[in-house]
């Protein structure tokens, strides 16, 4: 199991940005795939980025295709998310989650969650 700590959101207008950060605490991070996930009110939660193990892969949601960049940094056990070109639509709880394998989009298929950092897009 890993732990996972957000931060980084908060109130932005139209077309601005802001970055992410999940902070993770275990020693094994870097055996564990990191996806953004985010959940709007009254909204299923959806997926939003992933990436894989040592950063090389990624994969992004139709919605933030060429607007958001998942990163990481192993050493310091991190993920990040920038966000770019901000749309109100964007706005919700964004949450960090680890899973021991890539390629799934589904919340279920991952194990550890973060308590989320709320995101706010104002038009």
């Amino acid at each position: 199991q890993v732990q996972l700590v957000e931060s980084g959101g908060g109130l932005v207008q139209a077309g601005g940005s802001l970055r992410l950060s999940c902070a993770a605490s275990g020693r094994t991070f870097s055996s564990y795939v990191m996806g953004w996930f985010r959940q709007a009110p009254g909204k299923e939660r959806e997926f939003v980025a992933a990436i894989s193990w040592s950063g090389g892969s990624t994969s992004y949601a139709d919605s933030v295709k060429g607007r958001f960049t998942i990163s990481r940094d192993n050493a310091k056990k991190m993920v990040y998310l920038q966000m770019n070109s901000l749309k109100p639509e964007d706005t919700a709880v964004y949450l960090c989650a680890a899973d021991l394998h890539y390629g799934s989009r589904l919340g279920g298929d991952f194990g550890s969650w973060g308590q989320g950092t709320q995101v706010t897009v104002s038009s």
